[in-house]
């Protein structure tokens, strides 16, 4: 946004206009005058708002056309209260690098980094971003090592891996914030509906998104829950999110454990039904998040504030169930997840088809809290050395503690008036056992089915 407009009177006692008192605000009016001069004065700044989030003058029409100029104010104002807007309108440290490229996989997990391109939340920080459509995760990790994107769209578990050289060679990676939690679920093929029982599953074909994916973790997680390991008594296999439906309906495997849209999507094409949101395993649990290379950060530290900035508030835009339904709109189109509309309002309405004869009604299917806890990267450390992706001693505190920033996501949020939540390690429940992030070891050799590497 640009600067407000300052008053061409510095002089309160100008001598081409009457006398006048100084307000206390500081501004050139007269006291009894605030009051009306302050709301005139928010009511631009809100219209030059709504225009920097819009800048294209028929986009703009037809979005205040759909919703209404009160529901835009209203959604506007939730993310941008006006002590921040205010604040945002001021001018900022020089950004070193405007033009940038994000990449991004087309899944709901990815909506807060999606919506704040055609919303316009990157224009208004001053940057000029491109969000890229990639093909899988394998693909986002190389184009991130090779520096061909500035930022990314990640698994959760990805950038801990990539930091500590597991499964690429070692590079500094960052969190910045946690793009969803929830959003995930067990969707099986239709012959399968009288398996509902995990004890049955010996010899099924799972996918995965990829290895080091909650979606991953959870699965194992799940299975040996039932007794079944992992490793020997089913088969895991990684395939692009996109590619689910079509191998399940192809006989290929016989179910996943994926992010949406692609579970209500093989309800949609009739192909499979939800056996399983994974907010049933841990509700809350993370799953994608926005960040990018160490090296970059502290190459462009105010750029990276900004983008830290827009994806946050994309992100409190994005909580409000209000909000969802606009959402979908804004994220269907074949740039972004080229999906359904209806499938993504049933995803992040929480209101759909189970597939199973049902219409379940769970508001919190999809979330997108953004808080990057600490506790988080312990889990899935603890889940990495659980099934041997790393092996030998584990610093679980030092390395979630260099790559998640939670304390840069909470100075952000400030800055953009919210109320970020107190703490780093808060305690989890994962299908009924809690999770201590202060005795990590103790918890990875707690479980009878386990993998541990020597």
């Amino acid at each position: 946004m640009s600067r407000l407009p300052e008053s061409t009177a510095n002089d309160p006692y100008d001598a081409d206009r009457p006398l006048m008192l100084r307000c206390a605000c500081g501004q050139d009016h007269a006291p009894d005058q605030h009051a009306s001069a302050m709301a005139l004065s928010d009511d631009k700044l809100e219209a030059s708002l709504i225009k920097a989030l819009f800048p294209v003058d028929s986009v703009r029409r037809n979005f205040l056309r759909a919703v209404g100029a009160n529901t835009a104010r209203a959604a506007i104002a939730s993310v941008f209260p006006l002590g921040a807007m205010q604040a945002m309108a001021q001018e900022k440290a020089p950004l070193e690098k405007k033009d940038l490229k994000i990449g991004f996989i087309p899944i709901t997990c990815a909506t807060p980094l999606i919506m704040a391109h055609p919303l316009g939340f990157y224009k208004e920080q001053g940057l000029n971003v491109e969000v890229v459509k990639t093909a899988g995760w394998a693909l986002i990790r190389d184009k991130m090592l090779n520096k061909e994107y500035d930022a990314t769209h990640f698994l959760s578990p990805m950038p801990l891996a990539i930091s500590m050289g597991a499964g690429s060679n070692a590079t500094p990676m960052n969190v910045a914030t946690i793009q969803n939690t929830n959003g995930q679920a067990i969707t099986l093929a239709n012959k399968h509906k009288d398996k509902r029982d995990p004890k049955l599953w010996k010899g099924f074909k799972f996918a995965v998104p990829f290895e080091y994916s909650m979606h991953n973790f959870l699965l194992r997680y799940y299975v040996a829950e039932a007794g079944l390991n992992p490793d020997t008594d089913i088969q895991i296999r990684v395939v692009p999110p996109a590619e689910m439906v079509a191998n399940l309906r192809a006989g290929n495997i016989d179910g996943y454990l994926g992010p949406d849209p692609f579970n209500q999507r093989a309800v949609f094409e009739e192909v499979g039904f939800i056996h399983i949101l994974t907010k049933e395993i841990w509700n809350g649990h993370p799953c994608c998040a926005f960040g990018s290379s160490t090296e970059f950060i502290q190459k462009n530290p105010n750029t990276f504030a900004a983008l830290y900035r827009a994806v946050l508030t994309a992100s409190a835009m994005a909580r409000k169930p209000e909000n969802r339904e606009l959402i979908a709109k804004v994220i269907a189109p074949a740039q972004y997840l080229n999906q359904p509309e209806t499938v993504l309002t049933q995803v992040l309405t929480g209101r759909f088809a189970d597939g199973l004869g049902n219409i379940k009604t769970v508001p919190d299917r999809a979330d997108f809290d953004p808080i990057p806890w600490q506790s988080m990267a312990v889990w899935m450390l603890t889940q990495m050395k659980r099934w041997g992706y790393v092996k030998g001693d584990v610093d679980y505190k030092q390395i979630a503690e260099k790559v998640f920033l939670l304390t840069d996501a909470k100075k952000r949020m400030k800055e953009i008036g919210q109320t970020p939540p107190e703490g780093a390690y808060p305690k989890f429940t994962i299908m009924g056992k809690v999770f201590d992030p202060t005795k990590p070891d103790e918890y990875v050799k707690s479980f009878a089915i386990n993998k541990m590497a020597a």
